[in-house]
């Protein structure tokens, strides 16, 4: 074990941005705390009452359908991960009403050692429609808004392959972020079996043991974080790796995921990742270096200069981006690998 210093704190703006200044946060890159920007939400106001008011609030409308929880054992301290063998999740998952999630949830604040509990990424207006007409992000008017909730726990350092604005809503939530090229320090977990659906680092950054995990010494030196307090949202771009602990009994976060520019119908980035770790991993090291040209070339080079010398109708899957195209891509793929 050994200790590092501080995360930094991550850049701030005060009072709700606009569109104009979100473009220019979006063009810098980084992430940003944008400070009182959903500070009018009806939501946020029952919040600052109390955990019953905010309990109040979302309990007015019956919820049309269960939804899905998932719970640890307060051994865990609130961090939903593995299993020490990481061979399991050390949470286990099911389904109720919202309205009995959050009479249990204000029951666990009562205890002394209470369970993890969270209800996480439930899309709102479905769910909530009242919830959902009165707590609005004028900056993403037609990106579907979805709610977690919970107590005290941590959520694992993850990526996301969309853009995120997050809105806390009640209690506190403490955001901490690495930049995409930090990934080696970060060490990923298992493609296969993720708390987050995708791998998360296998790091506890609040104890790293850097034994076993040296290179986090270095993601470390680049870390951000900030705390939100309700009406507070954070914007998050693609790709950023980002870890959420939740410091409150009562926790409540709307969030925004959102893919700007990727054309439609497009093959998965992420599963194209998984395909290429099956195609180049295993191959011998000077067959590895021959494709690793041949993807810079074509996947990440300029996108003009790989084609430029072919004839429009002839450049095939160098060709413009287009759902057409990309069907006929994904048919190749599908009849390689069968």
């Amino acid at each position: 074990m050994s200790a590092l210093p501080p995360p930094t704190p991550l850049t701030e703006v005060t009072g709700p941005v606009d569109d104009a200044g979100f473009a220019a946060i979006r063009a810098a890159g980084k992430p940003v705390v944008l400070r009182g920007q959903v500070a009018d939400w009806p939501a946020v106001a029952a919040a600052r009452k109390g955990d019953e008011d905010i309990v109040r609030y979302l309990c007015r409308e019956p919820t049309p359908r269960p939804v899905s929880a998932i719970a640890a054992a307060p051994s865990v301290k609130g961090r939903f991960f593995y299993t020490p063998d990481v061979m399991r999740l050390n949470f286990v998952r099911g389904q109720g009403r919202l309205e009995n999630f959050l009479a249990d949830l204000l029951r666990a604040a009562a205890m002394p050692e209470p369970p993890a509990m969270a209800v996480q990424s439930e899309e709102i207006a479905p769910l909530l429609p009242a919830f959902a007409r009165e707590n609005r992000l004028a900056l993403l008017p037609d990106v579907i808004a979805r709610i977690w909730i919970g107590n005290r726990i941590r959520v694992g350092t993850h990526y996301d392959a969309k853009e995120n604005v997050a809105c806390c809503v009640a209690g506190q939530r403490r955001f901490t972020t690495y930049p995409p090229g930090q990934i080696a320090g970060l060490y990923p977990g298992p493609f296969e079996l993720t708390p987050a659906g995708v791998p998360v680092s296998m790091v506890d950054p609040t104890a790293p043991d850097l034994d076993k995990f040296p290179l986090f010494a270095e993601a470390a030196r680049h870390a951000e974080t900030a705390t939100l307090e309700p009406g507070d949202a954070i914007y998050i771009p693609y790709g950023w790796w980002h870890g959420v602990d939740s410091l409150a009994p009562v926790s409540i976060l709307v969030n925004y995921w959102w893919n700007p520019g990727q054309p439609d119908g497009v093959v998965s980035p992420y599963e194209a990742l998984i395909h290429a770790i099956a195609a180049y991993r295993h191959l011998p090291d000077d067959q590895r270096a021959v494709w690793k040209h041949n993807l810079d070339y074509y996947a990440f080079g300029d996108r003009e200069g790989s084609s430029a010398h072919l004839p429009p109708p002839a450049r095939g899957v160098l060709g413009p981006p287009s759902r057409s195209l990309f069907a006929q891509m994904k048919a190749v793929i599908r009849r390689a690998l069968d």
